[in-house]
């Protein structure tokens, strides 16, 4: 895998999962590869992102997202809210920040192949952790130049457990549609002798 050089120190990365579409509503997987749009309740979530945002008085000074239709459309969603009170955010369009290529396992109940993910098995058709893992890492060394104002990722769940796992927060999130997040993409501390293993 790739190694990610960790941007300046105290870099905050806020990110915001894309709103549901009816294969999340249902509990299915759904890919990179399948171009879904939003539900009226993913559109709804986005708004409440975007609102969500301002109430934390965080401005936005760029928004980063895919070119699938659910990123990009939550994208534009949080932005007009954003809009409404501050200057509108730069909006940055980065496919390679696409959810993870499912392949066949595309609009299969998650439950059924979910050890399957857990084991790091790479969907036939789709692709490879590695791969994915790679591909975010190429992505994040792309909009480097964009992080000395605040960012905002609007991605998928799989993008933000690539996130958890290069800032050290929790790799398996939970992240449910329309929730903000932040993730420190800084160096990391170093862990103290006392309690490093041997």
């Amino acid at each position: 895998m790739k190694k990610f050089v960790p941007y300046p120190h105290g870099t905050l990365l806020h990110f915001v999962r894309h709103g549901a579409t009816a294969a999340n509503l249902a509990g299915l997987r759904c890919g990179g590869d399948l171009d879904l749009p939003l539900t009226d309740v993913g559109r709804q979530q986005a708004l409440q992102a975007g609102l969500a945002l301002l109430d934390g008085q965080q401005r936005i000074g760029c928004i980063v997202t895919s070119d699938l239709r659910r990123t990009r459309d939550s994208a534009l969603l949080i932005a007009g809210v954003i809009g409404s009170r501050h200057a509108l955010p730069v909006l940055v369009v980065e496919p390679a920040f696409g959810e993870r290529r499912l392949g066949s396992w595309n609009l299969m109940p998650a439950a059924d192949n979910e050890a399957e993910m857990r084991a790091g098995m790479a969907p036939p058709g789709g692709e490879s952790t590695t791969e994915f893992h790679d591909r975010i890492v190429d992505a994040l060394d792309r909009i480097r130049p964009l992080v000395s104002e605040p960012v905002l990722l609007v991605g998928s769940r799989g993008v933000a457990r690539v996130l958890g796992e290069l800032s050290g927060t929790h790799a398996r999130l939970a992240l449910d549609n329309g929730v903000l997040c932040r993730f420190e993409m800084g160096p990391r501390s170093p862990i103290p002798a006392d309690l490093e293993t041997t």
